[in-house]
């Protein structure tokens, strides 16, 4: 299989299983426990219908949606994702790459393989910095400093990952950062020569944006969930995101809003947007999927706040039936990871080509010549 031959999500999917250790694969591909949420997360889009409007003289359209401050030519970015730079040597550089040439928006992890001030100055895209508030107070303020000094446009304060989930695909396949070899892995690194070869001469793996603190997961091999469980601060409250809105002064996203009563508080606490998430299924299996709480976030807080759907985006359809349901924009990790672990650049290039292309002949379809004419009426729920 070649990248030309790659036209949805699961194809890139398919070339990235050939391509990755399997360690690897599945640390993208795999959710929590029986992986229940993470199949939901996509599925919940088949549970409505869209509803195109005809002769509707439609002859231009336009993509562009405001988000966090960022007019974006098209109404989904890539959500941030961390240690990219073990599925492919390119890493976040073919992610900015990609959102520089599409006119959207990219977002850098805490746990990201490329520093914060490498980004801020790698392109000058719109761009979106995702942080943890860690047991080590010093660091989160330090990231939040060096993200001002960089210019990052927006911040995005992940609060569904207080503990890591149980994602038993990792303990299977062994999967720590950095790689190590283990009984279990070992053939699969070896039957994979041109990742291992690329690991191993390339620069050396780093997470520079909290190796100056911790050692772990840079040059201590450790589990992610060791990583999660260690690092991160267990009892973060409304008063810690409120603090983190204040000395940001930006724009400002909570990732991982899934009730209506948390959107309210989202609210009351100033944030610009709710990133409606369960962390791809990555977290608290059995939950509900961002797609199908949007409504009832919806009814509740929109036009008061922005909405991003973020979660089992897989095809252009699935962003219009979103935005159809009251998103402002939506978001998505797997569906560049896969094309990244596939072919760098060119296979994120190639995925977020691909869904353009959807969205701009679905809009044809709908008889919508821009975002704001989708609306609740061209949705029907089964």
């Amino acid at each position: 299989m070649r990248l030309s031959d790659c036209y949805k999500t699961a194809d890139f999917r398919t070339l990235a299983q050939r391509r990755l250790p399997a360690p690897l694969f599945n640390y993208i591909d795999g959710g929590a426990d029986d992986e229940v949420t993470l199949e939901r997360n996509t599925s919940a889009f088949d549970r409505c219908d869209l509803v195109p409007n005809v002769l509707a003289g439609v002859d231009d359209i336009d993509l562009q949606t405001k988000v966090l401050g960022q007019t974006l030519q098209l109404p989904l970015f890539f959500s941030p994702t961390a240690m990219q730079r073990l599925f492919h040597h390119e890493g976040e550089h073919a992610i900015a790459t990609a959102a520089k040439a599409f006119g959207t928006m990219y977002g850098l992890s805490t746990i990201g393989t490329r520093s914060i001030e490498e980004l801020g100055t790698f392109t000058d895209s719109p761009k979106m910095f995702q942080i943890y508030i860690h047991n080590d107070a010093a660091l989160t303020s330090d990231l939040l400093a060096r993200c001002k000094a960089a210019k990052f446009d927006a911040l995005a304060l992940t609060v569904d990952t207080i503990v890591a989930g149980n994602r038993e695909r990792d303990y299977h396949s062994g999967m720590t950062t950095p790689p190590k070899l283990t009984t279990r892995s070992l053939l699969s690194f070896a039957t994979h020569p041109t990742w291992t070869l690329n690991y191993l001469l390339r620069e050396k793996f780093d997470l520079p944006n909290v190796s100056r603190y911790v050692k772990q997961g840079s040059s201590i091999a450790s589990s992610v969930v060791d990583y999660l469980n260690q690092q991160m601060k267990l009892s973060i409250n409304w008063d810690d995101a409120a603090k983190l809105i204040e000395e940001w002064a930006g724009p400002f996203a909570v990732k991982g809003v899934m009730s209506v009563d948390d959107a309210k508080r989202c609210v009351d606490i100033g944030a610009t947007a709710i990133i409606i998430s369960n962390h791809g299924g990555r977290q608290l299996d059995g939950s509900r999927s961002p797609f199908d709480q949007l409504p009832a976030i919806a009814d509740a807080v929109g036009g008061k706040i922005e909405l991003i759907v973020d979660g089992g985006i897989r095809r252009g359809t699935h962003v219009l039936k979103a935005l159809a349901a009251g998103a402002t924009a939506c978001s998505g990790g797997r569906f560049y990871l896969y094309a990244l672990a596939a072919a760098g650049s060119d296979g994120v290039t190639r995925a977020i080509s691909l869904i353009r292309d959807e969205l701009i002949r679905d809009m044809r379809l709908m008889g919508c010549a821009n975002t704001a004419e989708i609306n609740p009426s061209m949705l029907a729920w089964r």
